[in-house]
């Protein structure tokens, strides 16, 4: 079987999944073909994009405004694209504001062509009823969290296969050696802070972070600080972090920052991706948000989930602090993270926590981009 494969991403972290994806596909079927959407990574497998995926990376109300036009257009050409090459499959990727209306043109166009979902959408945590619209456009979706075949399954979606976060393919970047694991018991002790990726939550949690970090070193003496960042963000995080009281290192490299994991003995973080990462680290933790009043309103209104942690989630229990709002103030934050640099059962509950998730999520078992190319290539019609 010598199959088309045409792939679609629309951001950076969808490019890498496709490109792990299209490798994968590759072993199993040798003779396959690929064409698409997405960026360096996918390029790197040899796919030709017919615009650059820069054109997608919008952030900001106002500015998805004033590049709706653009936005509209690429939807069409990369619908356009699709039908064109009449593939065996269609492989969505993530961002589903983009992605699936590009799926939803297709099946209109060409209802024949599978069309396979990787990355459920949040339907769990909000817009619920996405999950069954998704049924008319969408054959299978593939998931990288473990709960979600079942909410799609309780919502009323299309068929769901669990393959797993890529994050598990990094285990052992992240975990410590016996070296590494000395050195996180050790004094002074490495205390991570991650305020975020975007310059935007930067500027918010910065200064949050910093004072409760002021408040900490008080109390337990010597820190070693360390913020990991994305290069282009380096500047921003240096200006941030600039007015703390206490020292900090600032690293921008994939692998200065797995090496800061394998020896934190703790974390404060925003809440997100960044909390699963460290939880397959072991590394204990506190988590924060702020968001300004309208995000805090339609939050209320719209988001149904018992924790904003993804750790917390993928664990069904809510062993990582999180707070939210007004309550993301220095002396709560403060008074989460020093038990955490001793040996106290609050640190004991997340560490013993935490090393359920290899079964959870079913780690070393399976490669998920792997599991991911069976599925599709399951779905590929004779």
């Amino acid at each position: 079987m010598s199959p088309h494969v045409f792939l679609v991403a629309g951001e950076e972290s969808g490019d890498r999944l496709g490109a792990s994806l299209i490798a994968a596909i590759k072993q199993r079927a040798p003779g396959a073909r690929f064409s698409g959407v997405g960026g360096s990574h996918m390029a790197g497998e040899g796919v030709v994009s017919p615009f650059p995926l820069g054109d997608l990376a919008i952030i900001g109300f106002s500015a998805i405004l004033g590049s709706l036009p653009k936005i509209l257009r690429r939807i069409r050409e990369a619908a356009d694209a699709v039908v064109a090459a009449k593939p065996d499959v269609l492989v969505i990727i993530d961002s589903p504001e983009f992605t699936h209306r590009v799926a939803r043109r297709v099946r209109k166009i060409a209802p024949h062509i599978p069309i396979v979902d990787y990355v459920c959408p949040s339907v769990w945590a909000w817009r619920p009823g996405r999950a069954r619209a998704m049924r008319s456009y969408v054959d299978h979706v593939l998931a990288l969290l473990p709960f979600e075949p079942a909410a799609m399954k309780r919502l009323g979606g299309p068929p769901t296969t669990f393959v797993g976060h890529p994050l598990s393919e990094r285990i052992g970047a992240l975990r410590p050696n016996a070296e590494e694991a000395r050195r996180r018991l050790s004094d002074p002790p490495v205390l991570l802070v991650l305020p975020g990726s975007r310059s935007g939550e930067i500027r918010r949690m910065a200064g949050v972070f910093g004072q409760a970090v002021a408040l900490v070193a008080q109390r337990v003496g010597a820190l070693k600080v360390v913020v990991p960042s994305i290069p282009r963000l380096a500047d921003a995080v240096k200006a941030a972090t600039s007015t703390w009281p206490v020292p900090v290192r600032i690293v921008t490299s994939p692998d200065d920052k797995d090496a800061a994991f394998r020896i934190a003995r703790a974390a404060l973080s925003k809440s997100g991706t960044s909390t699963l990462e460290l939880a397959l680290a072991g590394v204990p933790m506190a988590a924060a948000y702020q968001v300004s009043f309208l995000e805090e309103m339609i939050g209320r209104a719209f988001i149904r989930v018992k924790s904003y942690i993804l750790a917390n989630l993928v664990l069904d229990e809510n062993v990582v602090p999180e707070f939210l709002q007004h309550f993301c103030n220095p002396e709560n934050l403060a008074a989460a993270l020093v038990p955490l640099l001793s040996d106290t059962p609050e640190r004991r509950r997340q560490v013993e926590a935490f090393a359920r998730l290899d079964g959870i999520m079913a780690i070393g078992s399976a490669v998920p981009s792997d599991r991911a190319a069976e599925v599709i290539l399951e779905c590929v019609r004779p």
